[in-house]
Parts: C-alpha cells; structure tokens; sequence
C-alpha cells in the first residue's frame, strides 16, 4: 500500500463532521483530534514548526532546500491546504471503508446485508475507472475523501519532500482547516503564520482538475411569526406560520433548484425548515457564478419576504440575507501562472487538465479575495457529502505526483 493510501485510510477513521447550527469555533471538537494527529505526524516526518492553534487550524512548512544565495532560492513561496471536516450531509462516524480492485463496470455491493449497491447507472463516473481500484464504503457513511484524500496527498508529498533534501525548492507551507463545509473555513486563517504568496487548496473532483471560477455565494436564514388560536374558532384569527413557509417557499423559482440547474446556472437552495402555527424558521443558500445574477437573486428573495409581510402583515417574516464568498476568478487572473503551472505539473503527469466553473465553494474562494490567490486542485474523489462517495486510488496517487510536479515548476 502507498503512503498516500495508508494515510487516507487511516484519516478517514476519525470523525471529523462540522456542524452548521453552532455558534462555537471550530463547531466540533473532535476536528482537533485529526488536527493532533496530523501535527504528531508532520514532527516525526521532520517537518518544520507544525502546530495546531487555538483555533484549530494546523499549520507547518516543509524547509527550503536551496541556500540562500544559490539560484532559484529568490521567487514565490506557494502553499497547500486541506480542510480536515466533513459534510453533515452523511453520517462521518465509523467509516467502513474497503478497496475494490480491478473494478469491472459492474454495480458494486457496499452491503449485503442492507442491500445496498452502487450502480454505474446512477453513478456513471464509476465507469470512468474500469481497471482501476476504488476506495468504496459499506453505504450507510460518507468516505470523507472530501477532504481527507487532498491532506492524504499533501502529506504524502510533504513526507516524500522531507526525505529527498536532494531535491530543490523553496519554503513550502502546507496547513489544513477546519469547518470549511459549514462555510467558515478561513474565518480564522492566519496568514502571517502561513506565510505564502500564492496557494492551492487541494479540495476537487477528479485528478486532473484546476479549478478557478466558483459560484458567488449567500446565505438567507428566514423566521416567521405566526398566530396560534383553537381551529374550531380559527377564522380571519391564525395566521399558520408553517403554512406561510410552504408559501414563501412557493414563490422562488421552480426551475432555479439546485436538481433543475447545471454549469454555470445558479439557484436557491433550501436546506432546512421547520415550524409549527406560531414559528417556522427556514434556511436557504443563494448562488451564482454571474454577479449581477447573483445580487438580482439576493434582491428577490427580500422582495418574496416583503410581499409575506405585505399580505400577513409587518414582522411576519424576517429575511437575513448575509454573502459568503465570491468567485475567485477576479482574482486568480492577474497571476495566471498559477493555471499554467498547474496545467504543465498535470500534463507532465500524464494527464489532461480539466478546468470548470465550480458549482459550490472552497477556503481558496475566500483565501483569494483576502489577498491569498488560490485555486484548487483535483484529489481523485467523486460523490462527496454521500453515502456512495468513492476515490479511486491510482487517482490519488497520481494527484500526489501533480504537487510535487508543482512544487518543481515553482522552483525554477
């Protein structure tokens, strides 16, 4: 087993998941237990100054091998970074996660018992890797190669690195977060300790991607006060405030949902509600890669709220609309050798770089218009946030070999 795969499979085993409706940061405590491992891990590799701090993020440096006054050692410091968490989508607990080799193109049964199978017709991206080994679970967690399998590969090329001094390059900071899932992955990111000019989060799909346009994004959080009163003397008296949800829900569009959109269409996303007749309380996300279609869908859903307070009356419905991120394609353009060095580390590797509009999010998204340009790299996985995600080895292995590619073209 490569190193890359022996770690994956070992992070994947701590349970990891963040959670959104927390005040506290990092959500979870138990993201610090991966965040104690890692850093145990980068001091016995030799790595320089790794810490976790009191935030939870960990931070280290892979120590320049030039000397100071040989050439090659004046140029940009370029960092990796990796979230630790997983989604809440899926349960992250107990992970039970197993290696499918040679796979043939035929459904796999993750487990007899549940019958649960995943089936390349529901999940044609499985057919892209007939031949090669997957990395599957027994279908009732996630796998958490989101983002597990991209800190499996940074640290994998971080151990590689450290035992071939041989090799030249300049100070290489790597550093994982936690909470990027529940949208506040860098709300705490030190960049004086980080230290980089440039970065990649290593956070995508397939091996291969360099991601560099993201959705633009929001967050609406919605309550509604309603009027309980007996039903048997309800009339022009209850005002139904679960009932006024299901309205409100009624009026955004029904074909900008996330299940009737693609590329670069954006929608709203409900992702929970709740209520009875006196309160309901409901949350949304908001999102768009065109900016201009991303503030008129901000202005409408104020506009659905006026309209309930219009009919139910004023304080009815309260509409919290707060931004998120921002596509960071603005900011990636003025330093394009960060997409060409990327491109010629994965054509170098034997692969043929995929690049598309991302129709979510990453800490580079935020990192970017906070003075930290960085896009994001494939790390092999596909299905994230569910109980058929699966990571194809060989994927991972050969997103390994990018960094270190990356790391080459960078020290030139």
């Amino acid at each position: 087993m490569t190193p890359v795969i022996d770690k994956f499979l070992r992070y994947v085993q701590v349970w990891t998941t963040s959670m959104s409706d927390q005040e506290q940061f990092p959500s979870t405590e138990r993201q610090k237990d991966l965040g104690r491992m890692l850093v145990e891990e980068l001091k016995a590799m030799g790595a320089a100054d790794p810490h976790m701090d009191e935030n939870g993020y960990v931070y280290a440096y892979i120590p320049a091998t030039f000397k100071a006054d040989e050439p090659g050692s004046e140029g940009p410091i370029v960092g990796f970074i990796a979230h630790m968490d997983t989604s809440e989508a899926a349960s992250g607990k107990d992970i039970k996660a197993r290696i499918v080799e040679n796979y043939d193109g035929k459904p796999i049964l993750l487990n007899k018992e549940l019958d649960i199978w995943s089936d390349p017709k529901a999940y044609p991206e499985l057919l892209h890797y007939v031949g090669q080994d997957l990395i599957v679970t027994d279908g009732t967690t996630l796998l958490g190669a989101d983002d597990k399998a991209g800190i499996a590969e940074i640290m994998a090329m971080a151990e590689y690195l450290l035992a071939h001094p041989e090799i030249k390059h300049r100070r290489i900071p790597v550093a994982f977060t936690p909470d990027e899932e529940v949208g506040r992955g860098v709300d705490f990111f030190n960049q004086k300790t980080f230290a980089a000019d440039f970065a990649y989060t290593v956070d995508g799909g397939a091996a291969g991607e360099i991601e560099y346009e993201n959705f633009n994004a929001a967050s609406a959080k919605i309550k509604i006060h309603g009027t309980s009163v007996h039903p048997g003397s309800a009339k022009n008296k209850m005002k139904h405030a679960a009932l006024i949800a299901m309205e409100f829900q009624g009026l955004l569009p029904r074909f900008e949902d996330p299940a009737a959109t693609e590329g670069r269409e954006g929608f709203y996303h409900l992702i929970t509600i709740s209520g009875d007749c006196e309160n309901a309380e409901m949350s949304y996300i908001i999102r768009d890669h065109d900016m201009a279609k991303f503030e008129a869908k901000k202005a409408f859903i104020q506009k659905c709220a006026e309209f309930i307070n219009e009919k139910y009356g004023a304080g009815t419905l309260e509409c919290q609309v707060r931004d998120g991120y921002y596509n960071m394609i603005e900011q990636i353009r003025p330093h394009w050798h960060l997409i060409e060095n990327a491109q010629e580390a994965i054509r170098a590797c034997g692969l043929e770089p995929i690049s598309m509009p991302v129709r979510g999010g990453t800490d580079g998204s935020r990192l970017s218009y906070e003075g930290l340009p960085c896009p994001n790299l494939g790390v092999g996985g596909h299905n994230c946030h569910g109980r058929f995600e699966f990571a194809c080895i060989q994927s991972m292995e050969k997103s390994v070999e990018i960094l270190k590619k990356i790391v080459e073209l960078y020290s030139k």
